[in-house]
């Protein structure tokens, strides 16, 4: 695979991009290997693993940008600030790929529309990890079980997780 659409090399670049920002990357790790588990769960082919991966890896890269110009890590900063921040640090890849990617950073805390395994996953592993991070009680992880989850990769992995 070439390391210019290899998503090992987008999860450098964003370890490199959040540096000194270890809330931050532990965060995207997580999802990241959430969304492996799932991708490979639910058997996706490379060209959507790839796509996935790399979005996993920068879904959250706007952060910074967002509480900068927002003063806010909101959602829906995020996903306004995260699509330039990855074309830049993915400059050098192929367009169409990026634009890929770029939709699914930008579209990851929307839940309505969702029109692609590839969203949906990445939606599915954010929550997993958010879940946890943001200590959201049983009910909430329910009520998110069942608006959110339609893998079933994604419902084991809430399962084993967090019982429900």
């Amino acid at each position: 695979m070439s390391p210019l659409n290899d998503p090992r090399e987008a999860l450098r670049r964003a370890l490199q991009y959040d540096a000194g920002d270890p809330k931050r990357i532990q965060h995207l790790i997580k999802v990241y290997t959430f969304a492996e588990m799932i991708a490979d769960g639910e058997h996706l082919h490379d060209g959507q693993r790839c796509v996935l991966l790399t979005a996993a890896a920068l879904h959250d890269i706007g952060i910074h940008n967002a509480e900068l110009h927002y003063g806010s890590s909101a959602g829906k900063y995020q996903e306004l600030e995260g699509p330039p921040v990855v074309c830049q640090l993915l400059a050098d890849w192929p367009k169409d790929f990026v634009e890929e990617v770029c939709d699914l950073v930008a579209r990851h805390h929307t839940y309505t529309g969702v029109d692609r395994l590839t969203l949906r996953i990445l939606i599915e592993a954010d929550f997993l990890v958010n879940a946890y991070e943001e200590g959201l009680s049983e009910e909430a992880v329910q009520v998110g079980r069942e608006k959110l989850f339609t893998t079933a990769t994604g419902k084991r992995l809430l399962q084993m997780l967090y019982a429900v």
